[in-house]
This record gives structure tokens, C-alpha cells and sequence, in this order.
């Protein structure tokens, strides 16, 4: 019996990946997208596409309802990778940024698993499935300029540890994905949340954001960054997640995801502060 998935924020980068490279493995894969555009380019691609914006309880209910019957009901897994982020200092950032950027990362994310839960309970003689959360080495340890973005996965983190536990007498897996720098558009995403939210202007770190955010954020860059992979690294993990009878807890992907989760557990804070002020 084919198997199939539901995964979140797929219009790019590793959503967008995961979608084609799951359904090339031959997994039954329910793409999701916030826009209508992005959810009619990937249906010529060849994808199942359903509407879903995880900042609307009412979106995520319908999106959810139309996957359930595209998969006649079943779920076997659900891929959790929408998110975005709002880069600016975090003195900078007014509770309303934070609290957008939640409801898509966290409380969106959290409503459509205990949906998902609700059906593989359903599955097999004790419920079956397997959830997967994108987090972040910023879910392991914080990097300047991203606070909003380094809560919400820091959160993911402790939620999933939590449910994972709580799960243990159930057949259903929770596992963490944590990619490090990967090839997407999260950067160029993060303007507009930028310009909306960030009045770096009146900021007393002014000069900082010239010498520093804004050159990242507005000039093309030149080259990837240092360790930098494409998006078909996460899908590889994505996969031997979902195929592994017995799969991981976490599944670290690039070089500065491995370094940053041994360095959080050996090194004393100053110096992992040290450490991650060079990302």
C-alpha cells in the first residue's frame, strides 16, 4: 500500500524538495501552500496541493479536511516545514512581530498535528504514524539578529521532546529535523516581515544594522555560504526518517548543525556565545 504524507510550506526550498522528492521515492504526497498561485504551479507539477495558512485555524482546518480525502483518510506521516522568519535585534522587535511569527511556527504547526494525531490514532492496532518538525540549529543554540526565529524553534524543540515522550505508548514516531544553512528563500521571505515589523531607523543599534543586517538581508550574495547545502540534503533525511524501522529522534543535516549540538553540550556559555556570534 503506497504511504502518504502531508507536508507544510512546499511553493519552495526544502517544503518544496521534500514534496518532489518524496513522490519520486513513492510516497502519496499532499503538498501544502499558502498562496494560490503557489498551490496552482505545484498542481501542473504534477502534485496533490492543498490551500493552507498556518496563521488561520479556519485555513488549517479546511486545508487538513481536503488532504484527508485526496488520501481516503489515512496519514502515515505529516512533515511539519513551514515557518518563516523576521530578522532585527531583539530589543527591536515589538510583541506583535513575535506574536505573528508564532502562530505560523508554533501554534499553527502544533493545531494541525493534534489533527494529524486524532487520525493515527485511528491507524493500526495502537495508532501508527510518524511526525516530522523542521527545526534549526537556531533550535540549538541563538545567533544575533534572530530572536523571533530562534524562540519559535527553541520552542519546536521542547514541544516535540514533550509529545515524543507523552507518545511512547502509542505507534506513533515524533522526530526533529535540524538543518543548518540550506539553499531556500527563507532570507529573501524575511523582508517584507522585516520592513513591517523593524524600525531600525530610530534604533540605537542603527549603525549595527548598516554595518551588518542590512548587507546580508539586500546585497545578492555572492557566494553560498561556507556549508552551505542544497535542499535535497533534508529530503535524504526526511527519507530515512520515514523509512527507518527504527528512526532517530533528531536527524542534525550540515557541518555547523553537528559542531553547534556537541558545542551546546560541552562548552561553558561563554564560550559557546563565542562560538555562535561567528554564524
Amino acid at each position: 500500500m503506497t504511504k502518504t504524507i502531508l507536508i507544510t510550506g512546499c511553493s519552495s526550498g526544502i517544503g518544496y524538495d521534500a514534496a518532489h522528492g518524496l513522490t519520486a521515492a513513492g510516497w502519496k504526497v499532499i503538498a501544502s501552500a499558502r498562496k494560490t498561485e503557489d498551490c496552482k504551479r505545484l498542481r501542473q507539477e504534477g502534485l496533490s496541493c492543498v490551500q493552507m495558512d498556518m496563521a488561520d485555524p479556519a485555513s488549517i482546518d479546511a486545508g487538513f479536511a481536503q488532504a484527508m480525502e485526496l488520501t481516503g483518510g489515512r496519514l502515515d506521516a505529516l512533515y511539519n516545514n513551514a515557518a518563516f522568519a523576521c530578522p532585527g535585534a531583539a530589543e527591536d522587535l515589538p510583541a506583535g512581530a513575535l506574536r505573528e511569527i508564532f502562530e505560523t511556527n508554533l501554534f499553527g504547526l502544533h493545531d494541525l498535528t493534534c489533527r494529524a494525531i486524532k487520525v493515527m490514532r485511528q491507524q493500526g492496532s495502537n495508532g501508527e504514524g510518524r511526525i516530522l518538525q523542521c527545526s534549526s540549529v537556531l533550535g540549538l543554540v541563538g545567533v544575533r539578529w534572530r530572536a523571533a526565529y530562534v524562540s519559535t524553534k527553541f520552542a519546536l524543540e521542547g514541544l516535540t521532546d514533550v509529545m515524543r515522550q507523552e507518545m511512547r505508548d502509542t505507534g506513533i514516531k515524533f522526530i526533529l529535523i535540524e538543518p543548518g544553512p540550506i539553499t531556500s528563500r527563507i532570507r529573501a521571505n524575511s523582508i517584507p516581515h522585516f520592513e513591517r515589523w523593524i524600525n531600525w531607523r530610530a534604533s540605537p543599534r542603527r549603525a549595527q544594522y548598516e554595518a551588518s543586517l542590512l548587507k546580508r538581508l539586500y546585497e545578492p550574495k555572492k557566494d553560498p555560504d561556507r556549508f552551505e547545502l542544497p535542499a535535497s540534503a533534508v529530503t535524504a533525511k526526511i527519507l530515512q526518517a520515514l523509512e527507518s524501522p527504527r528512526p532517530r529522534a533528531r536527524y542534525a543535516i550540515t557541518v555547523p548543525t553537528h559542531i553547534m549540538a556537541i558545542a551546546r553540550r560541552i562548552l561553558p556559555v561563554n564560550a559557546l556565545d563565542w562560538l555562535a556570534s561567528k554564524g
